[in-house]
């Protein structure tokens, strides 16, 4: 297994190149009422979102991760258990304020 330190810097540059690219897409809050794949369409495609995309949420996410898993190339993941292969597996990451907080203190 590699060492935290090294698996943490590879994650910071990981992520590093995602906000580079352009490819990490930061919003306010991500929260459906209910489970629903039309509405997470919706949200993504506003979000101009197009190819493999993973949705970062904190907690277990609930209803985000109903509403995301049948979308084809849409992952979602929580922010505690981002890791370098999630990341570069995607071409887009979308996370909420709080998901981005999570993964900060993680890398501190």
């Amino acid at each position: 297994a590699m060492p935290k330190k090294a698996r943490r810097q590879a994650l910071k540059s990981a992520l590093s190149s995602k906000v580079a690219a352009g490819s990490l897409i930061v919003v306010d809050e991500l929260k459906f009422d209910e489970p629903k794949t039309r509405r997470m369409v919706e949200v993504l495609n506003n979000l101009q979102v197009q190819g493999k995309a993973l949705v970062v949420t904190v907690s277990d996410g609930g209803n985000v991760v109903l509403s995301a898993r049948n979308i084809p190339g849409v992952n979602t993941i929580r922010a505690q258990d981002l890791n370098v292969y999630a990341v570069l597996n995607s071409e887009q990451l979308i996370m909420t304020k709080e998901a981005v907080e999570v993964v900060e203190e993680v890398l501190a």
